[in-house]
């Protein structure tokens, strides 16, 4: 197994809480029950990670099977990220397209491929008629990222997608002209989740009312005005080391823990306050973060009270 692919999976297993992994990997049905039935669960989750990754390595586990795990994963948390509806729609009187799942998957893989050269996608089929689409994106002199990739869901003969949000804005377009492509449809229409009036009610709703939230408090620290150019904030730590356990080195340590923590950007406010608005961070900020304007400064030391 190569090491990339070894690192993948060891990386997606420590996302996985010890209480779903058993679950998850019966899912991903990759491990045979007998191989799963060898791991010791209720030991250290670092040697839980070591044991399945040797069996991995002894089932030669490729780049698609360790992606295929990553989708399952976040199905399982789906509802932890941003997502965006796409509506695909035909000129009148057209007709539905008879779905062949195959046809689809080869298509797909073969438009985004083409258009772009280092670009890796999986697929895994659902018992509601949908397909999770992943989608890692290189660009033409660097391998795919493995670890920044875009999630897709469509239900296959309806007009709807779903699409992750990411910060790789700029391979929306792309992937809109691989769905009118295969389904010769109008150019899609990206939509914010929740302001088609035809999605499910219960949908809108959930959505409607946590943007509006995040657009409010976004209002209420930042107001509506154009924000104060900055390029960097900087944050001094100075604290002590606090644990419950007893006989800890660093416990006793006299001295402060320290260390300097630097925002930068060519206009760090407006950056800031596009955080939580494009899913990016929860919504309030951190006070550090918004006393930027007020307080009128940019370096900060923090202490202990």
């Amino acid at each position: 197994m190569d090491e990339t692919v070894a690192e993948f999976i060891k990386r997606t297993i420590l996302k996985i809480p010890l209480n779903e992994l058993t679950t998850i990997l019966k899912a991903w049905d990759f491990l045979s029950e007998n191989q799963l039935q060898t791991v010791n669960f209720r030991q250290r989750k670092e040697s839980v990670v070591q044991h399945l990754i040797h069996l991995c390595e002894e089932k030669r586990a490729s780049l698609n099977d360790a992606a295929l795990l990553d989708i399952i994963y976040t199905q399982f948390h789906q509802h932890q990220k941003v997502w965006d509806v796409f509506q695909m729609s035909k000129g009148p009187g057209e007709d539905v397209d008879l779905f062949d799942m195959k046809q689809f998957k080869n298509s797909f893989k073969k438009i985004l491929q083409r258009a772009l050269k280092n670009v890796t996608v999986s697929f895994r089929e659902t018992e509601e008629n949908a397909v999770w689409i992943r989608i890692a994106w290189g660009t033409q002199y660097t391998k795919p990222n493995q670890y920044k990739p875009t999630y897709v869901v469509y239900y296959s003969q309806t007009p709807y997608a779903f699409k992750s949000s990411s910060t790789l804005r700029r391979n929306t377009p792309l992937l809109g002209q691989t769905f009118e492509t295969h389904n010769s449809a109008t150019p899609l229409q990206e939509r914010s989740l929740g302001l088609d009036i035809n999605m499910d009610s219960r949908i809108t709703h959930e959505n409607i009312v946590e943007k509006e939230r995040v657009q409010r408090i976004t209002q209420e620290t930042f107001g509506d005005y154009p924000q104060p150019q900055l390029e960097f904030a900087q944050y001094k730590l100075e604290t002590k080391f606090k644990s419950d356990l007893n006989g800890s080195i660093l416990a006793e340590r006299e001295e402060p823990l320290r260390c300097l923590i630097k925002f930068s950007s060519p206009h760090l406010l407006e950056a800031l306050k596009s955080l939580a608005p494009a899913g990016i961070a929860d919504a309030p900020l951190s006070p550090l973060l918004t006393c930027i304007p007020n307080k009128r400064k940019n370096y900060f030391k923090i202490r202990d009270k």
